[in-house]
């Protein structure tokens, strides 16, 4: 069987490639599914051969397919060097053991590994923990690299963004950038925090930029596709997720989006229907500050993150009885409000199924392995995964504790994607908060 190789790198020579070449051969092998199988049967095709050599060579091969807990046992058994224990602390980063990470990070210094690499890897170890103290004070032992080490700029971004520090992160994003143009993590980070933030036309020049230089970055090319469609540039749209498909031909989201995007070049444009579609959004959208509320039905509303008179609509007379301070004599002010221009509170939610609702109390039920599950095990669409980002629902159990009306309150949500996160968690027998 032919290696698979990029600038002839082969991991399974006699001699074993340096680091740098091996991280081309990974993100060449991960580039394609083609790659992946091909390298995964030369994988395959080594187990056999435990010697000491091969097994540091099968360690670092299985990381790089994903095969993280086989490759932290081959590379145990491993001669000690430098690569052992950098693939190592991979290894259990992915598997989430972020005590041995680190510890196998700083057995690297025993073999002459970059202290500011290690420093870095050890901030973005702590950082994937959700150690904000530890990271910082890795990185502030870095701090003489400022305006030097790309790095190191793009690690402090992270902090900065994983902390809230939205204005700081992007600044360090953009000197990473500087060091370094064509620094992928960065201009990936940089164009997702645009997104987030809704300037489009940045975060379409920096997603542009990444799939300019690397045709395969998956997420950016989907990204790039949602902010294209969002502006009805469906072809736009489209070039990007085929992009994906003809590398990743099973990539069961860009499937998905793929469906999406021919369903939507197919729909008739009704003017005189989107015309009453703007007037109604235009309507929706208005604040709540333009109507003259009590304070404390102000501040009440506010804490609930209820904005625009859109937000009414996507919520009970219950669920609003249900927050503290949240009285009858905020509700009849409320309600007066959206009866004088023919609306009622939660005139957009659907009726649920009988059978369907499922108690708050009955999350305690689930087993802690399910509710952990991320939210990526519930293959949802581009929109949908994207509206998870925007409210920072990462696991199930997190989902479980929203509403429909809550989930129907993000801009851009609506009841396709609802009704998909409904199938999705009715496979392991859950369904989303309600309230009596």
């Amino acid at each position: 069987m032919e290696p698979v190789t990029e600038f002839k790198i082969d991991l399974f020579a006699d001699e074993m490639p340096p680091m740098n070449e091996i991280e081309k051969l990974s993100d060449f092998i991960n580039a394609g599914e083609i790659n992946q199988l091909t390298f995964s049967e030369q994988v395959e095709a080594n187990i056999t051969k435990p010697t000491p050599k091969n097994l540091l060579a099968l360690g670092i091969g299985l990381f790089i397919i994903g095969r993280n807990a086989e490759a932290v046992e081959k590379l145990q058994k491993a001669k000690d060097c430098r690569e052992k224990f950098t693939y190592l602390a991979y290894a259990h980063r992915k598997l989430k053991n972020f005590d041995e990470a680190v510890k196998n990070l700083n057995k690297t210094l025993e073999y002459g590994a970059d202290t500011l690499n290690v420093n870095l890897e050890k901030a973005a170890t702590y950082l994937q923990a959700g150690s904000f103290d530890a990271a910082a004070k890795e990185l502030k032992a870095c701090a003489n690299f400022e305006n030097i080490s790309a790095g190191y700029h793009y690690q402090l971004g992270r902090l900065q963004e994983l902390q809230g520090q939205y204005e700081e992160a992007v600044k360090n994003y953009k000197t990473a950038l500087e060091l370094s143009p064509n620094y992928q993590h960065a201009l990936f980070n940089l164009a997702y925090r645009y997104d987030l933030a809704g300037d489009e036309e940045a975060a379409i020049d920096y997603y542009k930029q990444i799939v300019s230089t690397s045709p395969v970055y998956v997420n950016a090319l989907l990204n790039l596709a949602v902010l294209y469609e969002d502006k009805s540039q469906c072809d736009k749209a489209e070039q990007c997720v085929d992009k994906v498909l003809e590398y990743h031909p099973n990539h069961k989201r860009a499937i998905m989006f793929k469906k999406d995007i021919e369903s939507s070049k197919t729909m008739v444009y009704d003017e005189e229907k989107e015309k009453k579609k703007i007037r109604k959004t235009q309507i929706l959208e208005t604040p709540i500050s333009d109507f003259e509320l009590s304070v404390r039905s102000r501040n009440c509303l506010k804490k609930m993150n209820i904005n625009t008179l859109g937000d009414l609509l996507n919520i009970s007379e219950v669920e609003l009885l249900s927050y503290k301070n949240f009285g009858e004599t905020s509700l009849r002010e409320i309600k007066d409000i959206l009866e004088s221009r023919g609306m009622h509170l939660g005139m957009t939610i659907e009726e649920k199924p009988s059978g369907e609702i499922l108690l708050h109390s009955t999350i305690e039920k689930q087993d802690t392995g399910t509710l952990n599950r991320t939210i990526d095990d519930l293959l949802l669409s581009v929109r949908a995964k994207r509206c998870m980002e925007k409210l920072n629902i990462r696991t199930l159990g997190e989902l479980l504790c929203k509403t429909e009306a809550e989930l129907l309150g993000c801009k851009n949500f609506g009841v396709t994607s609802l009704n998909e996160i409904k199938r999705g968690l009715a496979k392991y027998g859950l369904s989303l908060r309600t309230l009596e």
